[in-house]
């Protein structure tokens, strides 16, 4: 059995999340923004261009999964396709912001590149999910490493929306200044990944007596209903803060006046959830985990109805304050599903005789890079429908009362409803929690 996990392997396995937030964060907050006011790509077609690579990285990430899996039984590790990832990545996240001419062409760039990207990070991010359910048979252990997980991955989300805009404005805002971005931020993220693949080796999977097939892997999987209930939940929440990231830039440029404020709206939403974590870990120990995430989503939703009225205004300091109070209920919708994550993949190896992490977490990050791939499109589809002006870099297109409108409830109202319609996806993980637990099988409602 492995017992408690020392502070330096926890560090180690946590800092691959520096790497995996910027890659989450960083396309969907600067992207969209990239290709409709820099490349001068129509909002219509850059939406498409963003949300066609992830959906090959859905179908990608479960077999990313068993590959995994088939690595864990071979070898006794996960190492393998973590070295891919970290190594190709970043490169490839710096060729995303390096088009090479404007429009048409700048649009089919960035969908092949990033494409490619999705790709290479799903053969980090696939297996480097699968790691909590195997770093130690304590479940407290496991809780130990899911919140250090979640402090580097805020802090990877808060060098994303922090400084990659920033480095932006530093180089012109143009072209060079998207470019100089990606270079930075790629070595930054690829680093961090590199020295996390490295420092995890110690970790020995145990997947079961022989790897499993890509279709007799998701039969497997597919029988756990808490699993299932648990990635719909975390799923549209995720879509809903990915629309809220496409349009951070829009509302600070049109609603707030500067375009610059994006970097502080971020930091207003991610730094509280850094502060944050220890404290949700210790209420949901104390709470229950479920009980916690239903309070946080609520008043998740509630504080992003505010914002609507407030960026009407254009009150930046009542917004920003608003967004600081988000950014603690995130820190809960990012830790406690990744939290009880472990729980499910450890409460299936009894129903099936399989530990197959790779297969969940396949599943798990397929979903997860959709949704935040498909809130770029979505808020794309409001630009679209609402008359959003595109242009390049250096013109300035004036928009409508109906564009102005629709980029304010893209990044509010829509959100919002996303939010809510995950609310009865968490009461069904419950049930189906402590259904199972009825039954005999552990699980952790």
């Amino acid at each position: 059995m492995k017992g408690r996990v020392a502070r330096g392997r926890l560090l180690g396995y946590a800092l691959g999340s520096v790497g995996t937030g910027v890659f989450s964060t960083t396309p969907g907050l600067l992207l969209l923004y990239y290709l409709t006011n820099v490349m001068g790509v129509p909002a219509a077609v850059a939406g498409v261009a963003l949300v066609l690579p992830k959906a090959w990285d859905v179908l990608l990430n479960p077999y990313v999964g068993t590959l995994s899996d088939r690595e864990a039984v071979r070898t006794g590790r996960r190492t393998g396709l973590l070295l891919l990832g970290a190594v190709t990545l970043p490169v490839l996240f710096a060729l995303m912001f390096a088009a090479p001419a404007h429009g048409t062409v700048a649009a089919a760039w960035v969908m092949v590149v990033f494409l490619l990207a999705a790709s290479a990070f799903a053969a980090f991010q696939v297996p480097y999910v699968a790691l909590p359910a195997e770093i130690s048979d304590l479940p407290e252990e496991r809780s130990r490493a899911m919140a250090w997980r979640i402090v580097a991955l805020t802090a990877g989300i808060l060098l994303a929306g922090g400084l990659a805009p920033e480095l932006v404005g530093l180089a012109g805002d143009g072209r060079g200044g998207y470019a100089l971005m990606g270079a930075v931020v790629g070595l930054i993220m690829g680093a961090a990944m590199l020295y996390s693949a490295l420092s995890t080796r110690w970790i020995t999977s145990r997947p079961g007596p022989k790897p499993l097939g890509f279709a007799a892997a998701l039969r497997a999987a597919r029988g756990n209903r808490p699993f299932f209930a648990l990635l719909g939940a975390f799923a549209v929440q995720s879509l809903a803060v990915a629309v809220m990231l496409a349009g951070a830039a829009y509302v600070a440029e049109y609603r707030l006046g500067d375009d610059g404020l994006t970097s502080v709206l971020f930091v207003c939403l991610v730094a509280p959830s850094a502060l944050a974590v220890p404290a949700w870990n210790r209420l949901s120990r104390r709470y229950g985990a479920v009980p916690c995430y239903l309070l946080a989503v609520v008043l998740f939703i509630a504080g992003v109805l505010a914002l609507y009225p407030a960026l009407t205004a254009g009150a930046a300091v009542t917004v920003f304050a608003l967004t600081g109070l988000l950014g603690v209920c995130y820190a809960a919708l990012q830790l406690l599903p990744l939290s009880l994550l472990p729980e499910t993949v450890h409460a299936d190896a009894g129903r099936t005789g399989h530990a197959q992490a790779g297969a969940f977490t396949g599943a798990w990050t397929a979903a997860e890079t959709g949704a935040m791939a498909l809130g770029s499109g979505v808020y794309s589809a409001v630009l679209a429908l609402t008359g959003f002006r595109s242009a390049e870099a250096g013109r300035e297109a004036v928009q409508q009362e109906g564009a102005l409108t629709g980029l304010t409830a893209g990044f509010t109202l829509v959100p919002a409803f996303l939010l809510l319609l995950s609310v009865p996806l968490v009461l069904a993980y419950r049930a189906r929690a402590l259904a199972h637990r009825t039954e005999g099988t552990p699980d952790a409602a």
